[in-house]
């Protein structure tokens, strides 16, 4: 009774086909992790000679979806290999269009793709391994030359999986394919000026060397510490912490301040003294202020300004301007933060105070 009952024909298939589809669906379903995981171990196991520096668990993270998105489009097309179409619904073969060879077609573009994802994996990992490698010299170009090179390559792997896809899954010629893109390559280098224009400017980038993986500069308002240069743009870590993206064309076009390459930091801004103030009182803090900045060791010597520099609405305004001998931003608020602190004792001391806004009112009997 049993077999009679699983040899039960239902919508062209068998109750035994439909067990067998689900159970490897269900299989497939619980396993899709653990042989992901597997495949990644022998990929690994593979490649590992040239992995120095970078671990198993990095590769982990980057094939898992895709594997797992592999492992599972094998599970379906064995599953769906136990079931057959009901032949009244009279669906042609998979040669002549219609819902069959659409239906394979797509199945092979989304083998392809998930093997194209795996291997854009493998680039990236490769990648981290060359970064290390970089990371391990004195010299910042290697730095941002590896990912200019991990991203050129990803493209080029990308071009050649598109015209796989055309060839394989829709029968073109290949080479007539590349013959039109040849013809019609005006058109797309046009629509593609942009993309063209900050290629270019990567290239520029890398040729005259402006800055470096790591240098603090400024391209109009954007200020930070630039993280990585790519084939298209150029990603910035601002002082807020925030990562922005500005396209390579911008950065070579217009005005560039790598301030990495100073050589010390400006500290320059203004104090204003009360009225109440004397000459005498002016000329003895102005005098200190300079004496004491000039001493200080992490000030450049015989470039220390103090002097009374103007007459505001509310205050007698001294202009300070001292350069701090460091790179370093930390150092430099700190020996500011020393200095200001200094000024504030000197001002005090000699009886005087620092002015607010205020109005005086005349009152005529």
């Amino acid at each position: 009774m049993s077999n009679d009952f699983l040899y039960r024909t239902f919508l062209g298939n068998t109750i035994y086909s439909y067990l067998w589809f689900a159970g490897i669906i269900v299989l497939g379903l619980i396993f899709s992790r653990l042989l992901s995981k597997l495949l990644t171990f022998f990929v690994f196991n593979f490649v590992k000679q040239y992995s120095i520096g970078v671990g198993y668990d990095k590769l982990l993270v980057l094939l898992k979806k895709p594997t797992t998105i592999f492992i599972l489009l094998i599970t379906f097309y064995f599953a769906f290999n136990q079931l057959v179409f009901p032949a009244e619904w009279n669906f042609v073969s998979i040669e002549k269009f219609g819902l069959r060879m659409f239906t394979y077609r797509l199945f092979l573009i989304a083998i392809i793709v998930s093997v194209s994802w795996i291997f854009l994996r493998l680039i990236d990992f490769f990648g981290l391994v060359l970064m290390h490698k970089a990371s391990l010299t004195e010299s910042k170009t290697d730095d941002q030359l590896v990912p200019f090179f991990v991203e050129s390559l990803k493209v080029v792997f990308v071009i050649f999986s598109v015209f796989f896809i055309f060839g394989a899954v829709f029968k073109l010629n290949i080479a007539s394919l590349i013959a039109g893109l040849g013809i019609g390559g005006l058109a797309i280098a046009l629509a593609a000026k942009e993309s063209l224009e900050n290629l270019l400017g990567s290239f520029t980038i890398f040729l005259d060397k402006p800055f470096v993986i790591g240098d603090y500069i400024k391209v109009g308002t954007v200020e930070g510490h630039v993280e990585k240069i790519g084939f298209r743009s150029t990603r910035i870590r601002t002082m807020e912490k925030s990562f922005l993206t500005v396209p390579n064309k911008k950065l070579v076009e217009g005005e560039l301040d790598n301030l990495s390459l100073r050589i010390q930091r400006l500290a320059k801004f203004n104090i204003g003294l009360t009225y109440e103030t004397k000459a005498e009182q002016f000329k003895k803090i102005i005098n200190e202020i300079q004496t004491y900045i000039d001493n200080h060791s992490r000030v450049l010597k015989n470039e220390t300004r103090v002097r009374l520099h103007d007459f505001d609405q509310s205050a007698a305004s001294i202009m300070i301007t001292y350069f701090v001998d460091t790179m370093e931003y930390d150092v430099y608020l700190n020996v500011r933060e020393e200095i200001n602190y200094k000024i504030m004792e000197i001002v005090e001391k000699n009886g005087s105070s620092f002015a607010y806004p205020t109005t005086t009112v005349l009152m005529k009997k």
